[in-house]
């Protein structure tokens, strides 16, 4: 009888146990589930408070372009995220030092398939915080020139004077050589022309930079200039030199073409020629070889010892 009520006794505690460790469980489920959503509710609200604070950022500086802000912002987010993640990971008791493992193994594998990629991604940042042009700039990367219209963390893109989109992944361009020509927002032009030899040299500089002065496309300050060069074939050659603003393909050569317009215009008032290229032939005595007279040709073969 005895051992029969204990029996009884012994199953009402074992069921009792399991009622107890399942309503624990009901419990931290339960709890888990509302910190996941107090975390995901703590990462949505700071990833927003991220992006303002950059905005608010950009609007008080100007060392930071909005490009670059951008992409600081979208770092920033991320790394919120990621930091939640973290969080969650925890709170479900996720062994994270195999995910780490894990990881590390296919990160490894990823940047031995995608070596150029990741090159192209560290000098994207290089190129957003180094600066060395931004959208809108006037720039030639080696043989390519034209302006920057989009620049990203992986490619920059050009469009070139004939109306072409040129994409350069960044490793190629932080590995070349960038010139950027409209940096100060300004640019010097040179012409060059040539005068004949027999005119005086200060007038036609004279004649020129006079000539300059009435073109609108030009700027008055700093002043355009005339240069001597150097002595070419038939003329003595001048460098007519002068700044655009606000440099573009379309006001460089509308620039270019009134100097040279009105420079012609000068000269010829002034009556200063501009020569065609010529050259002067002039004879020589003939010792041997091979001579025409009277029609018929001769050759002389000197006598040899």
């Amino acid at each position: 009888m005895s051992g029969s009520l204990y029996v009884v006794i012994w199953e009402q505690t074992h069921q009792a146990v399991k009622g107890v460790e399942a309503l624990g469980a009901v419990r931290r489920t339960g709890f888990q589930i509302v910190l996941t959503l107090g975390v995901c509710t703590a990462a949505y609200v700071s990833a927003g408070m991220v992006d303002r604070v950059v905005d608010r950022l950009l609007q008080q500086t100007e060392e930071i372009t909005r490009h670059q802000g951008k992409v600081v912002s979208r770092l920033s987010i991320i790394g919120v995220y990621v930091v939640g993640l973290l969080a969650l990971l925890s709170v479900w008791k996720i062994n994270l030092q195999g995910l780490f493992v894990g990881a590390g193994l296919l990160g490894a594998a990823i940047g031995l398939a995608a070596n150029e990629t990741l090159g192209s991604l560290l000098a994207g940042f290089q190129l957003m915080f180094s600066r060395p042009f931004e959208i809108g700039d006037w720039v030639q990367i080696d043989e390519h020139e034209g302006i920057v219209t989009d620049i990203t963390i992986f490619t920059t893109r050009i469009e070139t004077f004939e109306g072409k989109y040129v994409m350069l992944p960044n490793d190629v361009v932080s590995s070349s050589t960038i010139i950027n020509i409209g940096r100060k927002g300004r640019l010097r032009l040179g012409v060059e022309v040539g005068v004949d030899y027999e005119a005086d040299p200060d007038h036609a500089m004279a004649v020129a930079k006079e000539a300059m002065k009435g073109i609108d496309d030009i700027l008055v300050v700093p002043s355009p200039d005339v240069v001597l060069k150097q002595f070419g074939d038939s003329s003595v050659l001048l460098e007519l030199r002068f700044w655009i603003e606000k440099p573009s393909s379309r006001k460089k050569w509308r620039a270019v073409t009134a100097v040279v317009r009105a420079v012609k215009l000068a000269y010829d008032r002034e009556g200063i020629k501009i020569p065609y290229p010529q050259q002067e032939v002039s004879a020589r005595e003939e010792v041997g070889g091979f001579r025409v007279i009277d029609g018929e040709s001769t050759i002389t073969i000197p006598e040899q010892d």
